[in-house]
């Protein structure tokens, strides 16, 4: 693609050539454009794993924290500085595995705030053992006989959480998956992006061509009795926005932190 405000010259890029983490970079830089957001007023929250290095090759504010913890980060700049994009994006094991616990109470706290989660359906950092989304009965580099838990389910849990923006995308799709990225940023409340992704070197099960021949796009849905039903299809995967409910109080606006907050601070956006 052309390039953007957003490019760091010469970034060292540290992904396996083929991955999907490529696509999803290319994707948040195509729609950050064009929602004509500057990288003074845009900031990222992470965890740890490749997925969550993507902050690191662009032109942005970033933090970088520990193993699970990107959405209790994103949830507090926000809260301080609500004028500021910020988007918490880490990869499966990050975000549904050791981030679960955080997963789930920030959805119940309604931060207005972008979760991208890499979801490759493995640990592909540490060497292809299974992650949380693992398919039950494949086999990895550490489950040699089959991985043999039933995958945890993302889009079902934030619906019972309450999420009122719920999307799944796949990298290799930039046209949909950008205008669902920007439908998720300009959503008030919480918004999270499942955003399916290949793992060229340890996930040989979940490959470009699989995700291209078992997913299939819908429109925007607003029944949530009917998103339910999309969050149970295991056969194929629906792409879009499973489910877009009546935006909500905030974190920031239900707990007047911005408000009560009386000195000045340290950063103003644009």
């Amino acid at each position: 693609m052309d390039k953007t405000v957003f490019d760091i010259p010469n970034a060292d890029i540290a992904w396996c050539p083929g991955c999907g983490n490529f696509g999803i970079l290319n994707i948040m830089k195509k729609a950050l454009t064009e929602m004509n957001i500057s990288p003074r007023n845009l900031v990222f929250s992470s965890g740890i794993g490749q997925a969550a290095k993507i902050p690191q090759y662009l032109q942005c504010h970033y933090f970088n924290g520990l193993h699970g913890r990107s959405l209790p980060v994103a949830t507090a700049i926000k809260a301080v500085n609500p004028k500021l994009t910020v988007i918490a994006e880490s990869g499966d094991g990050c975000t549904y595995g050791e981030g679960g616990n955080h997963f789930i109470h920030t959805i119940r706290r309604n931060p207005d705030i972008v979760n991208l989660v890499h979801n490759n359906m493995i640990y592909g950092l540490t060497k292809g053992q299974g992650s949380p989304t693992t398919n039950k009965g494949m086999k990895t580099s550490l489950q040699l006989n089959g991985y043999p838990l039933e995958p945890f389910n993302p889009i079902a849990t934030a619906l019972s959480c309450g999420a009122t923006f719920i999307a799944r995308a796949f990298s290799g799709d930039v046209k949909g998956s950008v205008e669902i990225l920007k439908k998720a940023v300009e959503h008030k409340g919480y918004a999270i992006i499942d955003m399916l992704q290949p793992c060229v070197t340890f996930n040989k099960l979940n490959t470009y061509k699989w995700f291209k021949e078992n997913t299939y796009s819908i429109n925007d849905n607003t029944d949530k009795k009917r998103a339910f039903e999309i969050s149970m299809e295991q056969e194929s995967l629906a792409l879009g926005v499973i489910y877009k409910g009546k935006e909500t109080e905030s974190f920031t606006e239900r707990t007047g932190i911005y408000e009560s907050n009386k000195r000045p601070l340290a950063y103003t956006p644009e």
